[in-house]
């Protein structure tokens, strides 16, 4: 598969071709083990984010015979990240509802954490029907607790958010992604829905001086529309940052100075 079938534009960085490319990558890096946080958007406007991409449905509409691009998510990065994952414990963690609104976060699983993403799809299915959606969209919360858990567990972390895009409190994500680059935390956001994705593909732009880039941005619907292995594509681009992450997190000694 080449750069350009993988969706990947050459001039982004490394053109990793194959998921044993970028594994083998995050091995000379470093990278033996990590641990894995997991964030799921429950604005409304996730409601109106599928007219074009999910055939006009919410993309967290589930039902037997369809797939949705959360689960779909869920499914790819489990597989991917899964081994990374040295106690198969993920945190789990919804945002944006009419409860939390945009000032926390809520566990998916309401006691206890996850045992690996099966669980976490399992959960996600049988949660999501009960949520009542809200907003604003705000990631900063989200962040935040990953921070939190970074500094109780003393240990590398991925955080992966899921997300249609529709960022409203822009200014408190980009401080929140600015302090977390004093963490050994890598931040990757899965565009799911319709768009616009103007406020992601300009945050890098827009950020701060930080320690280290922390930010990754992977667009789904784009990447399965032009991919001929699209999960394997989607799982190489929300990788594709964290080998140089990990290396510049050992550098600034983000590990060893908590």
């Amino acid at each position: 598969m080449s750069a350009a079938e993988s969706g990947k534009n050459p001039d982004d960085g490394p053109g990793y071709e194959t998921l044993a490319e970028i594994t083998k990558a995050m091995k000379e890096a470093g990278v033996e083990n990590c641990g894995l946080i997991f964030g799921i958007d429950y604005t409304i406007s996730n409601k109106l984010q599928g007219q074009k991409t999910f055939d006009g449905h919410s993309l967290h509409d589930i039902t037997k015979d369809k797939i949705n691009p959360y689960q779909e998510v869920i499914c790819i990065l489990g597989e991917t990240l899964e081994p990374l994952d040295d106690d198969g414990i993920i945190h789990a963690y919804g945002f944006g509802d009419r409860k939390t609104k945009d000032k926390k976060t809520f566990p998916l699983k309401p006691q206890g954490e996850c045992e690996g993403f099966a669980e976490v799809l399992d959960v996600y299915n049988e949660m999501t029907p009960k949520i009542r959606m809200g907003g604003p969209t705000n990631f900063a919360p989200l962040i935040r607790k990953a921070i939190d858990i970074v500094r109780k567990n003393q240990e590398y972390h991925i955080l992966v958010i899921v997300a249609d895009g529709q960022v409203t409190s822009e200014e408190e994500t980009i401080q929140a992604i600015v302090d977390a680059s004093c963490y050994p935390l890598s931040i990757v956001v899965i565009g799911v829905g319709d768009g616009p994705w103007n406020v992601m593909n300009d945050l890098d732009e827009k950020l701060p001086s930080r320690k280290f880039d922390n930010f990754q941005f992977v667009d789904f619907h784009e990447i399965k529309a032009t991919a001929r292995s699209p999960q394997t594509a989607i799982a190489i681009e929300a990788l594709s940052e964290v080998p140089e992450q990990y290396k510049a997190i050992k550098k600034l000694k983000l590990l060893e100075n908590m």
